[in-house]
């Protein structure tokens, strides 16, 4: 153990040093030589996964979904429980059929028939189990202690005599009393099983005791130790990492960490947090932990939340200026790892947290360079918007820029006050006050909408001296919370001659309207000055 007076720096590399992922130094004190280095990825996505309420994959579902994990690289596939349906079989079989590198496991009660139906199916590797605790054996299974240590004895031993590699839980082990675990894991043993799960079956269990637990299990307990956790507390990764401290040397997990209930330990968390924090190894692609979970995603139909670790899509999203200027420089400065290591992407946000450095960076991927005075001013406009509640997209920046590259600095005509009246049967008003020269001028008009009565008014206090030749509006990205693009056409006293143009970009169509209009006033008594 190191001596916490040698910790001089507040991160460093990991096991994953190739692939940058920075942790906290402090993480050393606590490496321990007896966690297991290889740690064997046990997938239940398909089984417990699918018993997240309101899913029901479908074979093909299922089939795609194998394939993507076969190709993310776990270890062992359990694709559902062959005893309850034909449709159950029939994806094992079709599973099993596309010679996967991964083991393809069924499920089966501590009952000769669902041992058959995962034997039958083509499956060489059966995970059985029988409850354990007094709660089960006394209010579901109504049984002694000792009859399901004889029923799990048996089911083992037939399992072998079927061929099967058996892994075995006791269901509902963390809540189980440890000296019949103890009998129960000897038993199952000596029946010749290759390896036992211990589930947090309720997820009741915290950490530390969890390593108590695994540290206990394994003096009585000579072949690999599994872990399967649920998330009721939130506690099923952090449960997972302290049986791998103890010394278990699988783990069950799911993507997306999906499930009955709150779900299992996250598949994409627990084998990142292993790999970084025990520098444990796994067979896991880690760039197709993002397109697994993304797929899983879509087919199970639960969208991934947006602070989700690992692959939400604010996992690495940045909008604090001080955060990007950060990031830009070097990702270790907020980010533990890089996106790329997880096949996800980079996000600069663009909000009121906005700075001038993610706003050129972001513009910077469009090839468009603004002087620094325009980027402000941009800046100062994402910021309105956003106080406003808009969100800016892409697209939306980009013509923000271009307006502003754009922009004509006023020098004759500016707007001094705006207000518009309209309503159902009312008759759209406005009231305009213009700074001609230095010199301000109202004027009212009305108009059959609000953008027209906007328009004449400027009219009107410019004593009719120009007409509108050509307006048009667009919304940048279609939603109706889109930014408006608004370009207008002016000619002075209405003869096509000295044609000037303005653009107004904005999130209200009335003012951005009169935006462009003011800016093609100016334009065109700048010119003809």
């Amino acid at each position: 153990m190191i001596d916490p007076n040698d910790i001089d720096s507040d991160c460093c590399r990991s096991s994953l040093d190739k692939k940058k992922v920075y942790t906290s130094k402090f993480n050393e004190l606590f490496l321990s030589n007896d966690v297991p280095k290889n740690i064997t990825v046990f997938d239940t996505t398909l089984r417990d996964g699918e018993q997240t309420p309101g899913v029901a994959l479908t074979c093909d579902d299922k089939i795609r979904i194998a394939k993507a994990l076969d190709e993310l690289g776990v270890n062992v596939i359990e694709v559902g429980f062959p005893a309850s349906s034909q449709g159950e079989k029939d994806a094992a079989k079709a599973i099993m059929n596309l010679g996967l590198n991964s083991k393809v496991c069924g499920l089966a009660r501590s009952v000769k028939s669902d041992i058959d139906a995962v034997a039958d199916c083509g499956l060489n590797y059966v995970h059985t189990f029988i409850a354990t605790s007094d709660s089960h054996l006394k209010y579901k299974l109504k049984m002694t202690q000792d009859e399901v240590l004889e029923r799990a004895v048996s089911a083992v031993e037939y399992a072998r005599s079927r061929g099967l590699e058996v892994e075995f839980s006791c269901e509902d082990a963390t809540r189980t009393s440890l000296e019949f675990l103890k009998k129960m894991h000897i038993a199952v043993q000596e029946a010749g099983v290759n390896r036992i799960n211990v589930p947090d079956t309720v997820g009741t269990i915290s950490p530390i005791a969890m390593e108590y637990l695994i540290r206990e299990l394994k003096t009585v307990t000579k072949v690999p130790i599994s872990v399967h956790c649920h998330d009721d507390f939130g506690m099923a990764v952090a449960n997972t990492l302290s049986a791998v401290r103890g010394g278990a040397e699988q783990i069950h997990a799911t993507i997306n960490g999906m499930g009955e209930r709150a779900g299992n330990a996250s598949l994409e968390e627990a084998v990142l947090a292993l790999m970084a924090f025990y520098n444990a190894e796994t067979t896991i692609n880690t760039k197709m932990i993002g397109p697994t979970c993304k797929l899983v995603s879509r087919l199970f139909g639960y969208p991934i939340p947006a602070n989700k670790a690992i692959v939400g899509k604010n996992a690495f999203a940045h909008e604090s200026g001080i955060h990007v200027h950060g990031v830009l420089n070097d990702p270790s400065t907020y980010e533990a790892f890089g996106p790329e290591l997880v096949g996800v992407e980079r996000n600069i946000v663009l909000g009121k947290h906005s700075g001038t450095h993610s706003i050129k960076e972001k513009l910077n991927e469009y090839g468009v360079v603004l002087d620094d005075e325009r980027i402000a001013q941009v800046v100062d406009k994402i910021k309105d918007l956003a106080d406003s509640g808009k969100e800016i997209d892409d697209a939306e920046l980009v013509a923000l820029a271009s307006h502003f590259a754009e922009q004509h600095e006023s020098k004759h005509i500016n707007l001094d006050e705006f207000a518009v009246f309209t309503g159902v049967k009312t008759t759209p008003t406005a009231v305009v006050t213009l700074d001609i020269n230095g010199e301000k001028r109202t004027g009212t008009s009305i108009g059959i909408g609000p953008v027209d009565a906007a328009i004449n008014a400027i009219k009107t206090v410019m004593g009719n001296v120009f007409r509108l030749e050509e307006y048009c509006l667009n919304a940048i990205t279609g939603g109706s919370d889109s930014l408006c693009e608004v370009m207008v056409k002016i000619s002075k006293d209405g003869k096509g001659k000295a044609v000037s143009v303005g653009k107004g970009v904005g999130s209200d169509i009335v003012q951005t309207s009169v935006d462009a209009t003011m800016e093609a006033l100016d334009r065109l008594y700048s010119r003809l000055e």
